[in-house]
């Protein structure tokens, strides 16, 4: 997998870099595991916009990806296809039974692969199963946080969490962002890394294509007016905030801590901000 550069025929082509699709190998869906999505353009039920800076963009149907595999399958895979709606891409599966998926597809799927779900299986690549089965060390993707709802945790391209130790019930992970974590050792997780490593690396270059994706404008708070903004208003010339970065609203942003969820603190062993900051 690589980064595509293209001739630098205009400034915006200079910029500009796309990924590389030559793990893809159809264009057409299944049209039995589509479904319809409406753009919201980030409004909600009573037509305020509850997501700034949304609208427009190419239209797309939901791809419908399975996060909770049946256990005991023998699945096949027969398409590695693109996802408009996610980073990663995705794998059409066939099981035993003649039953298609679509799956977070990982590094080492192609097509012909074959891997298995289930807790009395062999630890290979792509295999679907408990974490307490999974030897420590392994790296997963797509892992469960509460047993039988599926995976919520590492699903993003290039991603994969370290299974670091099994004890008391509970399996520590590292995960991407640095952070480690517990989770109970019968949540289940895929071996291996999810695919399109290099998603990261993409440079957008030009607005137009951003446009395509649905993402409209955003202008800057220092260059409001200051009825607009908390960072607008001014005389003149080139400022900053003159404050802590801050919202439309008021509220800190920028470095401000987001996270309250005390229910899962208790699982948390290191933060993932431990360490950065000296």
């Amino acid at each position: 997998m690589a980064i595509k550069a293209y001739r630098p025929i205009t400034p915006a082509q200079r910029q500009k870099t796309t990924q590389d699709f030559d793990q893809i190998t159809t264009k057409k869906p299944m049209k039995a595991l589509l479904k319809a999505k409406k753009q919201q353009a980030g409004k909600n039920n009573q037509g305020r916009i509850t997501v700034r800076h949304r609208g427009g963009g190419v239209k797309r149907h939901y791809r419908i990806v399975t996060y909770n595999l049946p256990k005991d399958l023998t699945l096949t895979v027969e398409e590695i296809e693109y996802d408009p709606n996610r980073s990663a891409r995705i794998a059409r599966v066939k099981d035993q039974n003649g039953v298609y998926y679509y799956v977070l597809a990982d590094t080492k799927m192609a097509k012909g692969v074959t891997f298995k779900t289930g807790s009395e299986i062999e630890v290979e690549d792509s295999s679907r199963m408990p974490l307490e089965n999974i030897p420590v060390g392994t790296f997963v993707y797509a892992v469960e946080l509460q047993p039988g709802k599926g995976a919520q945790m590492v699903r993003a391209a290039g991603a994969s969490a370290q299974l670091m130790a099994k004890e008391n019930g509970y399996a520590t992970l590292k995960m991407p962002s640095g952070e480690v974590r517990k989770v109970l050792v019968n949540c289940e997780a895929s071996i291996g890394t999810v695919s399109n490593v290099q998603h990261q690396n993409v440079k957008i270059g030009a607005a137009g294509r951003r446009r395509r994706k649905g993402i409209r404008p955003t202008v800057r708070g220092v260059v409001m007016n200051a009825t607009d903004h908390p960072h607008g208003g001014g005389d003149g010339g080139r400022h900053g905030s003159g404050k802590a970065p801050r919202t439309p609203w008021g509220q800190l942003t920028l470095g401000y801590r987001t996270r309250h969820n005390k229910k899962t603190n208790k699982m948390i062993v290191r933060s993932r901000h431990e360490g950065k900051r000296k």
